[in-house]
């Protein structure tokens, strides 16, 4: 896949704008849209053939569907956890920014039916993984256990100077229960916002070996490999990260090459609980 089909510049204007889609030739399943809105303005939308998971990356915004209406906020994706809804298919639904807003559509074909559900900071689940300079924080959206259809939507935060998806896995075939086919994208933020991130993607096969500088707002897609991400010293990283294939079940398999960090871990796990 070409670079430009990979790494996908922050896009600017207003409203709805599209990042990822199977129509542009991206991924097969997946979308992600910005939705950006100044203060004041709405927006009014439709799921259509899609569920999407909505997620307000910052401001103050009132959200209605399926008639019900929620406000949520959020200073910005670093110190705040975050609010969104999850839309199923065929679903109606209105944004009124009340501040400057921006918020990220993750979307994924299903069937119909389902119901709108509010996400909000107290039922998102929050996890620490890894240890030392590949420690991150994960705060999962929507997981297996959420009543979506194809979606797994989730954060990712990486402390300056820290490794994620690491060691390195990738999820490219159906191979249950060592690893599932599921294509993921990545959309950054980072702090502060002239720095970068290192997004490597690497396949067994050598098709894919690349090295991407991703900056502020850039969406890296992963139709296959693995496909760690390093912060440098100075800047912290941030990615909203958003799953789906023909299941939900998220079996993924490491890079033998590496995995032997899982043993290591765990030992500096262990050491660091003992008396």
């Amino acid at each position: 896949m070409l670079r430009e089909k990979l790494h996908v510049p922050l896009p600017e204007g207003t409203g709805r704008l599209p990042i990822v889609s199977p129509l542009l030739g991206h991924t097969q399943w997946l979308s992600a849209a910005l939705l950006r809105l100044e203060a004041g303005s709405e927006y009014e939308g439709e799921t259509g053939s899609e569920e999407t998971v909505a997620v307000l990356l910052v401001g103050i915004v009132e959200m209605e569907a399926d008639g019900k209406r929620f406000t949520g906020q959020r200073r910005d994706v670093f110190n705040d956890k975050a609010f969104g809804l999850y839309l199923p298919p065929a679903t109606k639904f209105r944004v009124r920014a009340q501040t400057f807003v921006e918020i990220a559509l993750m979307s994924a074909p299903a069937r119909q039916g389902g119901e709108v559900v509010v996400i909000t900071p107290d039922r998102i689940k929050s996890r620490s993984v890894g240890q030392f300079n590949w420690r991150r924080d994960i705060d999962d959206l929507v997981d297996a256990t959420f009543p979506a259809k194809r979606l797994l939507v989730g954060e990712t935060r990486n402390p300056p100077g820290n490794w994620s998806s690491y060691p390195p896995h990738k999820h490219e075939v159906e191979d249950p229960p060592f690893e599932a086919r599921l294509e993921e994208v990545y959309h950054f933020r980072i702090t502060p916002p002239n720095g970068f991130a290192v997004q490597l993607l690497y396949s067994d096969d050598g098709t894919l070996n690349d090295a991407v500088i991703v900056r502020d707002g850039d969406t890296i897609v992963i139709p296959k490999g693995y496909h760690p991400v390093a912060a440098p010293p100075g800047y912290s990283v941030y990615y909203l990260w958003a799953l789906a294939g023909e299941g939900r079940r998220l079996f993924f398999r490491y890079d033998p090459r590496h995995a032997w960090v899982i043993g290591a871990e765990n030992i500096l796990r262990e050491t660091a609980q003992s008396p």
